[in-house]
C-alpha cells in the first residue's frame, strides 16, 4: 500500500487492537518510539515486528537517541552516551580526537538500534546556542561555530550510516537562538538575515546531502515574522531548500508541541502546505493520531521521491568488534574528563 505523509507515535509497550487497525488503515510512512514504548530488547523487537506486519511494507522506525538528556534507550539494557557538547570539548583540545569520538559514539549507537529494528536516529543536531538562549538545546549542541558544528555533525551522521542507521539532520534551519522551549511555546528569533546566514544557517549547509531532516518550530522574524519554519513556505523555500540547499526528506518537528497553534488537522495541513514532505506526531494519543492521518495526503511527487530515496540510502552495517570499540570509546570519553 502507498504510504501517507506522516510519522506516528504509539501509546505503549504493545500495540493495542485500535492501533493495529490504525496502522493498517492509515499507512504512516514511519513510526517513532519513545521511553513509554521501551522496556527491554525482546519487547522492542516484538513491537517493531508487529507494527511492520500491520503496515505490510518496509518503513522508517525512528527514535531520538542523542546521548545525554535525550536518550530513549539507556541503562540497564543499553549504554549511556555523553551529550553532544562532550565531542565539542574534545574537538577543542584535539580536532581529530573529537571527530573520531563523535563518529565512534554514533557507530555504537547504531549497533544498539539496528538489531532492534530501529533504522533511523533523530541525530545529528546542527543547532548553535548563543548567550541568553533557552536551555532546550544547551549541551546537546557540538559548539558555537558553523565549521566545528558541521564537522562533528558530519562524523556523527557517518557513524550512524556505517552502522546501517539513517541520520536525521535537525533542527532546520537552527534552534540555537530560541529563547523559549518549543515544546511549550513558540520562540521568536530577531537576528538579522545576514547574521543568520553567516552562523546558524551556515552550520547546516555542509550537511545538505543528508537523506532526512527535521524542521524547527521557530519564527525567524527577519524572514517570516509570523510563521515558524515548520509552517512557513518562505522559510522552507528560501532558506531550507534555497540557501541551505537541503534536498532530503523534510519532516516537521512534532506537531503536538506547544509552539504550534490550531487543531492537529490544521497543523498538519499547514506543515505540508508550507513544504514539509511528512508530518511528525509523537505523543501516541490515538484521537490526535487519527486527526493527523486524516489530514495527511498520500506521498506523491517530490515528497515520494525523497521518501523513497531516503529508505534506499540505507546500507548494511560495517563489521565492528563491539567489545573493542566500546573500550576505545570509553577511553576517549575518560580522557576528556581527565
Amino acid at each position: 500500500m502507498a504510504a501517507r505523509s506522516f510519522i506516528t507515535g504509539l501509546s505503549g509497550l504493545k500495540l493495542t487492537t485500535e492501533e493495529r487497525a490504525f496502522l493498517r488503515d492509515t499507512q504512516p510512512w514511519g513510526l517513532i518510539l519513545f521511553k513509554r514504548n521501551i522496556a527491554d530488547r525482546d519487547q522492542i523487537i516484538e513491537l517493531v515486528r508487529e507494527s511492520l506486519h500491520e503496515l505490510g511494507r518496509d518503513a522508517a522506525v525512528m527514535v531520538d537517541q542523542e546521548g545525554g538528556r535525550v536518550q530513549r534507550l539507556g541503562p540497564p539494557h543499553w549504554p549511556a552516551y555523553p551529550p553532544g557538547a562532550v565531542y565539542g570539548r574534545l574537538y577543542d583540545r584535539d580536532p581529530a580526537a573529537g571527530l573520531a569520538a563523535a563518529r565512534l559514539g554514533a557507530r555504537l549507537i547504531a549497533a544498539d538500534l539496528l538489531p532492534l529494528g530501529i533504522n533511523v536516529d533523530c541525530l545529528p543536531l546542527a543547532d548553535m546556542p548563543v548567550g541568553g538562549a533557552d536551555a532546550v538545546i544547551g549541551d546537546r549542541a557540538y559548539g558555537d561555530t558553523p565549521e566545528k558544528v558541521a564537522a562533528i555533525a558530519a562524523e556523527i551522521a557517518a557513524g550512524l550510516r556505517a552502522g546501517g542507521v539513517l541520520p536525521v539532520l535537525k533542527h532546520l534551519p537552527g534552534h540555537g537562538r530560541a529563547t523559549a522551549d518549543s515544546h511549550e511555546r513558540l520562540p521568536v528569533v530577531h537576528a538579522d538575515r545576514s547574521t543568520l546566514e553567516a552562523t546558524d544557517f551556515a552550520a547546516f549547509r555542509p550537511l545538505k546531502n543528508l537523506p532526512l531532516g527535521m524542521t524547527a518550530h521557530v519564527v525567524f522574524a527577519a524572514i517570516d515574522p509570523v510563521l515558524p519554519a515548520t509552517t512557513s513556505a518562505t522559510m522552507i523555500r528560501e532558506v531550507i531548500r534555497g540557501f541551505i540547499g537541503f534536498d532530503g526528506l523534510l519532516m516537521s518537528d512534532d506537531v503536538s508541541m506547544g509552539a504550534l497553534s490550531g487543531s492537529m488537522a490544521e497543523r498538519t495541513c499547514a506543515s505540508l502546505a508550507a513544504g514539509c514532505d511528512v508530518v511528525l506526531h509523537c505523543n501516541g494519543k490515538l484521537d490526535e493520531m487519527r486527526a493527523v492521518a486524516a489530514a495527511a495526503s498520500l506521498l506523491a511527487g517530490d515528497a515520494r521521491r525523497r521518501a523513497d530515496a531516503a529508505l534506499a540510502a540505507r546500507t548494511p552495517a560495517s563489521d565492528l568488534d563491539l567489545v573493542a570499540a566500546r573500550r576505545e570509546f570509553d577511553a576517549m570519553i575518560a580522557n576528556r574528563i581527565a
